[in-house]
């Protein structure tokens, strides 16, 4: 089969990321003696540099992890949850939201992706805090490679820079071109600084990353981010001007903690999620139910493969809206949503025709609750607004952002999977003195806190990132993940089923046509849905789009190359470590040796 690139082979390590740069910087910690935790914490602080419209600092990032020196598999939860000002009482009825914004400070959580980097640092790398940020600090401080996703994400909110978030103007207003090179000498000094403290705090590697976290949640960084939402009211999507919700007291008091992957098995394999304050599941669900049906007889880029794991999504998804949520907050009936029983049931509802109502289930007799209905009239009402001229975008700031992904293997066969996000440059003012900008994954909160994902304080919005990690013969065997928001957890039970079901390896199955649905609650502002709308890539011959549209799919098709940013990297049993990175874009590349 055709592939745009060869797939990456060797036996010393493999490092696959989102961006070229991050993945040579991983490669250079490999080369230099880091094992994977060194090189995966390097290229995610230097995604931080050149991805900015797609993570950063004040961003989040949940992490599944192998360690070969322990024998076992960890998640690390670098999913900040609502601080202790954001309830619903305060959203709700004193400022008169019936959503949460999608930008501004108000959906700002604590944010966390500092702290899972750095526990990861500490618990399993071997490098100090200095080496592994001398990356980031001499991108940020001598230039990074613009690309043009930047440019195009600054000039959808250059009004709302111009006119109301200054702070954020005077970082990203200053003349951009693809091509160029951007510094940003503000962040450069930040993570310096916290090099700086964090040694004269401690003359030891474990001292050091201990003071740095402390630093960043309870120091310099805590008290800007303090200090900038109490005297600063920022512009958001609900078209009013609020401060921040955040403390530095929120901060103090949070850490990235530390916990068991969720496990489902699909053809003979072990499949590795995060837990349902994530969308992880979802894909395990999606598995489930595909595991009692001959997906090994369908044609991989078929109108029968697309229909049943589209119809095997839009149930998984269903139970997601309907019963996930932070498992310290929430009762969610996992053992039996990842049933054989329960599943065998829902599968039963898959028929050859597309299904178009929304349909969650009712595991161990629960009753679901979820407002399918509003949901798909805030997306009608949004795409009426669009269609008309509303510039929702340039007058409130309304432009998403996406995701980054960092998969690594390292000679000694440790792995690391972790989906670093948020923070986006586009999500809320830039603080001052920092040079980066507070996250907005609380927009994923409901406003009803008996709903699973309602709001409460201290509790973690149920996030998108979804990274994976897959067994084989109870060994580890790939590391995979992918930007993409909803699509996250669409894309990757597809590249797996491709290779597990059809025998391709990783950069065929990324390479190959994919798809995607939009048919339950989206989890962005303003979280609506569009009833059995499915998108195929361009590539899919014109007859699957007329058979998945005779069955009833709301089917189009987009761009030749519009569907996945996936990355992956596994070890094979002859020592072989193989990997492989998205195309679209022209900026996702695996390297290895």
């Amino acid at each position: 089969m055709f592939t745009t690139r060869p797939e990456i082979a060797g036996t010393f390590g493999a490092v696959a990321t989102t961006h070229w740069i991050a993945s040579q910087v991983g490669m250079s910690v490999l080369e230099r003696g880091g094992n994977a935790f060194d090189a995966a914490c390097a290229a995610g602080f230097t995604l931080q540099i050149v991805e900015p419209h797609l993570n950063g600092p004040g961003g989040d990032c949940p992490i599944i992890l192998h360690s070969a020196r322990l024998g076992a598999q960890q998640v690390i939860c670098g999913q900040g949850p609502a601080p202790a000002a954001m309830t619903v009482g305060k959203l709700k009825d004193e400022l008169g939201l019936d959503i949460v914004p999608g930008t501004g400070f108000l959906c700002a959580p604590i944010p966390g992706a500092f702290d899972a980097w750095a526990l990861m640092l500490r618990d399993h790398g071997t490098w100090r805090l200095r080496d592994v940020l001398d990356y980031a600090i001499g991108y940020a401080a001598r230039g990074a490679h613009v690309v043009g996703r930047i440019c195009a994400t600054i000039e959808t909110v250059r009004p709302l820079f111009e006119t109301e978030w200054k702070s954020s103007a005077a970082l990203w207003l200053r003349g951009l071109t693809p091509g160029g090179l951007y510094t940003n000498p503000e962040l450069a000094e930040t993570y310096a600084r916290v090099v700086r403290e964090a040694e004269a705090a401690s003359s030891d590697r474990e001292g050091q990353i201990e003071a740095a976290r402390n630093i960043w949640y309870g120091g310099f960084v805590a008290e800007a981010i303090d200090r900038f939402g109490r005297s600063f009211a920022a512009l958001d999507t609900s078209g009013r001007r609020h401060h921040a919700l955040l403390t530095g007291q929120d901060m103090a008091g949070w850490r990235a903690g530390v916990e068991q992957p969720l496990a489902s098995l699909y053809r003979g394999h072990t499949v590795l999620k995060c837990g349902p304050w994530s969308q992880g599941p979802a894909m395990l669900q999606t598995l489930a139910l595909l595991e009692g049906i001959d997906v090994a007889g369908m044609d991989p880029v078929g109108a029968e493969f697309v229909h049943a794991v589209t119809e095997a999504m839009k149930l998984a998804f269903a139970d997601r809206e309907a019963f996930y949520g932070d498992p310290d907050f929430t009762d969610v009936p996992m053992t039996t949503l990842l049933s054989a029983e329960y599943n065998a049931a829902r599968r039963g509802l898959i028929g050859r025709e597309a299904n178009n109502d929304f349909r969650p289930g009712s595991p161990d007799g629960r009753v679901p609750r979820t407002d399918y209905a509003g949901a798909v009239q805030r997306a009608g009402a949004l795409a009426m607004a669009a269609g008309t001229g509303e510039p929702t975008v340039s007058r409130l700031g309304a432009s998403g952002g996406d995701t980054c992904h960092v998969d690594v293997i390292d000679q000694w066969g440790n792995f690391v999977s972790a989906t670093p996000s948020a923070g986006w440059l586009q999500s809320s003012p830039a603080i001052p003195g920092l040079g980066f900008c507070l996250g907005s994954r609380c927009q994923m909160f409901w406003l009803d806190e008996s709903l699973p994902n309602g709001l409460k304080p201290g509790k973690r919005p149920r996030t998108t990132l979804s990274p994976s990690l897959v067994l084989r013969d109870g060994k580890p065997w790939m590391s995979f993940g992918t930007p993409g928001g909803e699509q996250q957890d669409q894309w990757q039970p597809i590249m797996l089923a491709r290779m597990l079901d059809h025998g391709f390896g990783i950069q065929q199955a990324i390479d190959l046509p994919s798809f995607h649905s939009e048919h339950w609650i989206s989890s962005f502002w303003p979280r609506g849905a569009r009833p059995g709308k499915l998108v195929l890539e361009g590539r899919y011959a014109p007859a699957v789009l007329e058979e998945l549209t005779a069955r009833g799919h709301a089917a189009e098709m987009g761009g030749d190359w519009s569907e996945g940013r996936l990355t992956g990297a596994r070890l094979e049993a002859d020592g072989q470590i193989l990997a492989g990175a998205n195309p679209r874009g022209m900026q996702g590349y695996a390297v290895g040796r």
